[in-house]
């Protein structure tokens, strides 16, 4: 499927398993990379629900930039158990290369 506004596809795989994400929760995390030769969004790798977030932080390339969804749990002062879902958008190569730091 792909998108007028920006002119990149986004792989039928991608959709289906946020859904199972979102719905099942049988994944922690979703990693997802840019194919640049079909000019598509894929998925890079699926984390199983028993792994953490330094798992997933492990997972992503040290030098290339990356889509990310993360199923976050956590308890509430209330003692509720809750979950968040978050988008990420990772740049590695800004961090590793120092460009943050010197801006500030």
């Amino acid at each position: 499927m792909a998108n007028a506004a920006s002119g990149m596809a986004v792989d039928d795989d991608c959709k289906r398993r946020f859904l199972e994400l979102k719905a099942k929760r049988t994944h922690r995390f979703i990693i997802y990379r840019i194919d640049e030769k079909k000019k598509m969004v894929v998925v890079e790798q699926v984390g199983k629900p028993v792994l953490g977030y330094d798992d997933f932080a492990a997972s992503l390339p040290a030098n290339e930039c990356r889509y990310a969804i993360f199923d976050y749990d956590f308890v509430t002062e209330e003692n509720c158990q809750k979950s968040k879902i978050f988008f990420i958008a990772c740049c590695m190569m800004c961090v590793n290369e120092g460009l943050l730091t010197r801006r500030a």
